[in-house]
């Protein structure tokens, strides 16, 4: 699998920096019951990458420390991590909201039967990857069957409040299946809502936009088909200067399964570590990691930048939270 890292690091994205922390994003591991062709992670159920208990523990410290407003876990699926439910209850206890970024078919694993009632019984807020409301197009992106039982677990959520209770949030994430950009977020959540409350009574607050981003898994395929060039034109051209304020680095920070702090998710994919002489942090070749967060200081530090950056600038804007404008 080629990687498009080396083509990105060279970059004329404008300069970025930080205000501080709201949401501290944090990827447990790569482990996952999916294999998805738009995966920027390169997730499946052969990846053994998890984080350990020790740093589970210094993650725990800095939610109390600093008491962010927002702990959102990702994966893989992270709801595979043992750890899991532990980590979630600590955070709900110190009053962090707890999103859970969930695949849905997890929902209905072997083994995994009492998730969704965990999650309600939390209070998590659920993100959940819904590419389409057509069973083809999920089932083209994520596998087989995936559509069928991703239905199933949106109605196991519906039966315990989720999209009906303001307490419990289910928002969807809508992916493009191909080298475009995504269409208006609002007009396409009108159409998931009547489309899937029409044909199968599912209920949901908020459908989220993200753009596709030429790293991973989609950046090989984009180049082992020739697009990997004519869409980063497409992103460089839709550029919107007006997304930079917006942008979640500036306040969200991401980190990986060994606990190395990192701009964003994707920067984390592509081994662009927290770094460099401008840090505010200990100032040293090291790479960051979760216990400097609790002596060091983020706002006003400089973002590390790439050519994927403009994923997150292109058209009305993309983020973990889905569009931007």
């Amino acid at each position: 699998m080629r990687d498009t890292r080396p083509l990105l690091l060279d970059t004329d994205f404008p300069p970025i920096q930080r205000r501080g922390l709201a949401c501290l994003q944090v990827n447990l591991g790569y482990r996952c019951n999916q294999t998805c062709s738009h995966c920027h992670v390169n997730a499946g159920p052969n990846r053994t990458e998890q984080m350990t208990p020790e740093h589970i523990d210094e993650l725990l410290a800095v939610l109390r420390q600093l008491r962010p407003a927002t702990l959102d876990l990702t994966g893989g699926a992270p709801e595979m991590h043992p750890q899991f439910r532990e980590l979630v209850r600590e955070a709900r206890a110190l009053g962090v909201e707890v999103i859970d970024r969930c695949n849905l078919t997890i929902l209905v694993a072997e083994g995994y039967e009492d998730l969704a009632a965990f999650l309600a019984e939390q209070r998590v807020t659920v993100v959940a990857s819904l590419p389409c409301y057509t069973r083809d197009n999920v089932d083209q992106q994520r596998g087989k069957g995936v559509f069928q039982q991703s239905i199933e677990g949106l109605r196991r959520l519906n039966q315990l409040g989720y999209g009906t209770d303001p307490d419990l949030s289910l928002n969807l994430v809508y992916n493009p299946g191909g080298a475009f950009l995504p269409p208006p977020q609002e007009q396409l959540q009108r159409d998931y809502q009547s489309h899937l409350q029409s044909e199968f009574g599912i209920r949901f607050n908020h459908l989220y936009t993200i753009t596709n981003m030429p790293i991973s898994r989609f950046g090989a395929t984009l180049l082992a088909r020739g697009e990997y060039h004519a869409y980063m034109q497409l992103l460089k051209d839709s550029f919107q200067a007006a997304n930079l304020d917006a942008l979640m680095c500036r306040d969200t920070l991401s980190v990986d399964w060994r606990g190395i702090l990192y701009d964003c998710d994707f920067n984390q994919m592509l081994d662009l570590p927290m770094a460099g002489e401008d840090a505010r942090l200990i100032a040293s070749d090291r790479r960051l990691h979760l216990r400097d967060l609790l002596t060091g200081e983020l706002s006003g530090r400089s973002i590390h930048v790439g050519e994927h950056c403009y994923g997150c600038t292109a058209g009305q804007g993309s983020s973990c939270g889905g569009a931007l404008g």
